[in-house]
Parts: structure tokens; sequence; C-alpha cells
């Protein structure tokens, strides 16, 4: 039986150590950008929108389909910055261990 009392001491330390994991993630920021930075999405480590912030340069009547994709490439890279944080922190978390296939992260 002390095997199991260890085992469940493990699972929640893992436990303890994720919900460490998740808070520091929602506080943390990146910014994505597109367009050399003229478009820029602030995002948090939980995928929150924190803010966008758009050069007025590109705010033209007629020609809103370019800032429209600039959008949604800024929000993209920050969400490709948010995925790798959040590898970067699991892996730290399991030591280097990689989840198997399939699983992600409870978040």
């Amino acid at each position: 039986m002390k095997n199991l009392g260890d085992m469940m001491k493990s699972a929640q330390q893992m436990q303890d150590k994720m919900k460490s994991m998740q808070d520091e993630l929602s506080v943390m920021e990146v910014t994505g950008e597109a367009g050399g930075g003229m478009v820029e999405v602030i995002m948090s480590g939980k995928h929150e929108t924190k803010g966008v912030r758009i050069d007025p340069s590109l705010i033209v009547a007629d020609d809103a389909e370019v800032l429209e994709d600039l959008i949604v490439a800024a929000f993209n890279d920050a969400k490709g910055k948010v995925e790798t944080m959040m590898q970067e922190k699991m892996s730290e978390l399991t030591g280097g261990l990689q989840l198997p296939p399939g699983m992600s992260l409870p978040f």
C-alpha cells in the first residue's frame, strides 16, 4: 500500500503544479504581429485577446480586405506564440517528457 500512497501523493503534486502553471499562463501575454508590426494582437497564455493595435495608415475605407487579412495573420501569430509558450511550460512541468499523441493541456 505504500506505493499507492506515494502514487497518490505524486498525482496531487502534479495537479498542484498544473494549477500553478495555469495561473502563471493566465497572466502572461504575447504579442502577435503582421504587416511588419503594423497590426498587433496581444493575447494571454489562456488564449484571451487582451488588445489590438492597428497602424492608422492601414485604415482605408476602400481597402478593408488588406486590414482584415493582417488582423487574422496577427491573431494566428499570437496563437502560435501562446502554443509554443504552453509547450515550454509543460516541458518544464513534466521534466521534458512529451505528452502522448492526442493528449493536450487541460485548458
